[in-house]
């Protein structure tokens, strides 16, 4: 049995934003950005990425992953879960009798995830015990002071809450869509990303962008270039 296996999920098939996947993003394909923190991170045996998509794979070749064998049009419409997804990868690592303690699903548009993020997380997965560990960002503003939309009306989800201050609030998180790192043995058991012991790493929200329309992608884009920025500041 390896160490840790890098599973980067990248299918062809875009439909908000075409071939997103490999599309340029601030001057080479997003899906480079991943490959690249996962080759940098120094705690995988491999970085795979798993695709139905011809082009996809020579671009994630020529950025230094490997690309095993070629996902099955099974996990590739648009109805598939990320879990059938990496199901289908380690099993068929273990069809050729390979089998990693820990993996890590990390996905192709994550320009944020650095190489440190990624050791982070795996150190934190190996020395913890936990099962999962995964990235998360709090909401910028308390979840229970939110309002709905009923019968054309704002309301409050918690009316209750209508005087309460923001501090004393419990804070709320979400997932940050970047990556998650898990014990193999117990994802082949559940096939859950958050377990009954999953940890969390919480991120900035200057480090977390969902890009799924055009928007989005300018959005993450002016993000990225002011941490290039800020980082070049902090170096002078």
């Amino acid at each position: 049995m390896k160490g840790c296996l890098a599973i980067i999920t990248a299918r062809g098939g875009s439909k908000r934003i075409p071939r997103k996947n490999i599309k340029e993003f601030l001057g080479k394909p997003i899906i480079n950005y991943s490959i690249e923190a996962a080759l940098n991170a120094g705690c995988f045996d491999e970085v795979m990425v798993s695709t139905d998509d011809d082009e996809i794979a020579e671009i994630a070749k020529k950025a230094g992953a490997i690309v095993p064998f070629k996902r099955s049009a099974k996990t590739s419409d648009d109805y598939s879960t990320t879990a059938d997804v990496l199901n289908e990868v380690l099993e068929q690592y273990l069809n050729e009798g390979k089998s990693f303690k820990y993996f890590c699903c990390l996905y192709p548009t994550a320009p944020f995830v650095t190489s440190v993020k990624l050791s982070e997380a795996y150190k934190l997965l190996s020395e913890s015990g936990a099962k999962s560990v995964v990235p998360i960002v709090r909401f910028g503003f308390p979840i229970q002071r939110s309002f709905k939309i009923e019968n054309e009306r704002v309301e409050m989800n918690w009316p209750e809450h209508m005087n309460s201050r923001s501090q004393d609030l419990t804070p709320t998180f979400h997932d940050s869509g970047q990556f998650y790192f898990l014990k193999t043995e117990d994802f082949l058991k559940d096939a859950k990303m958050f377990t009954d012991f999953t940890l969390p790493i919480e991120m900035p929200e200057s480090e977390v962008q969902d890009i799924d329309n055009e928007e989005d992608w300018k959005v993450a884009e002016i993000k990225y270039t002011f941490l290039l920025e800020k980082n070049k500041a902090s170096e002078l």
